[in-house]
């Protein structure tokens, strides 16, 4: 096996650079490749914040972007606290016996073990250990620097989805299943599908309205989404997903939906009345027929 070991939330750009010289390094010395990854995110096992950090892709979705990659084999590694206290040594020899691994992809900053200082040691630790060691550099973004989760959540969280997309290398997207809500959409004449993520710690952006790609039913249409606390409808509601698909109005309560962020049109607001409201819905879905 030729491995690569890492969360890789989001499989970002950045990820992509690492998985192809995988896949490459694999296919040159005729052996297969593999991606080891840890489910949970270490920094919501180890960190004392009440606040979990919010993922940019759920573990279905990055198993299936690292398939869809040329990626032979995924494995899942449970994180524990137990887990964490691994050195590099341990780490790295647990992957040579349980996973045949004789060469390893070291990104730039790559930290394997409870002991690594730096993925300089971390490449030390495997060549001692008989490992061929292959060291790869951070890829910059159009912006000139390098590209990381956490920039992606920052950028997603200031409703920035089509920078987020940029590093990322494909639309942000949200998966779930379509639930009831109070119906206040259709009065106004723009049903709306209200989402449950199957993740609950999948990243939501930040609060608004999108202009957004929906699948559902088997189809791919498009539509507006808001996201928020429905300030206008009353106060204090929780935060909601609510889509409004265009030239759609059939009853999918209980089915599956994904919406792929393509564009923000704006920040959430109150109105001051429900016909307001309306007049804004229709400026709303104007504009992102625009974009269509």
């Amino acid at each position: 096996m030729v491995v690569a070991t890492g969360f890789f939330d989001g499989v970002h750009v950045g990820h992509r650079h690492v998985i192809e010289q995988l896949v490459k390094a694999a296919a040159v010395r005729g052996d297969e490749s593999m991606v080891i990854t840890f489910w949970p995110h270490p920094r919501n096992v180890l960190q004392k914040e009440a606040r979990m950090l919010r993922l940019l892709t759920t573990l279905q979705e990055k198993k299936d972007i690292l398939h869809s990659l040329g990626v032979d084999h995924v494995e899942v590694l449970r994180f524990t606290k137990d887990f964490s206290a691994m050195t590099t040594e341990e780490y790295l020899r647990l992957i040579m016996e349980r996973y045949g691994a004789k060469t390893v992809l070291l990104g730039y900053d790559n930290r394997i073990g409870s002991d690594a200082k730096d993925s300089d040691q971390v490449a030390r630790t495997a060549a001692d250990l008989g490992l061929e060691v292959i060291r790869t550099d951070a890829v910059p973004s159009e912006q000139g620097y390098a590209v990381s989760s956490t920039k992606i959540r920052n950028r997603l969280e200031a409703g920035d989805v089509q920078g987020a997309a940029a590093m990322l290398g494909y639309e942000y997207s949200l998966h779930g299943v379509v639930v009831a809500g109070n119906r206040i959409g259709r009065t106004l004449g723009f049903p709306t599908a209200n989402m449950q993520l199957y993740e609950p710690l999948k990243l939501v952006p930040g609060n608004g309205v999108y202009f957004v790609r929906v699948e559902t039913v088997g189809r791919q249409l498009y539509g507006m989404c808001n996201i928020g606390h429905r300030p206008t409808v009353s106060s204090g509601n929780a935060r909601t997903i609510e889509t409004n698909i265009f030239g759609f109005d059939e009853d999918i309560y209980g089915l599956d939906i994904r919406i792929s962020f393509l564009s923000k049109i704006r920040d959430e607001v109150r109105f001051e009345s429900l016909e307001k409201l309306k007049i804004q819905l229709e400026n709303d879905r104007d504009a992102c027929l625009d974009l269509m």
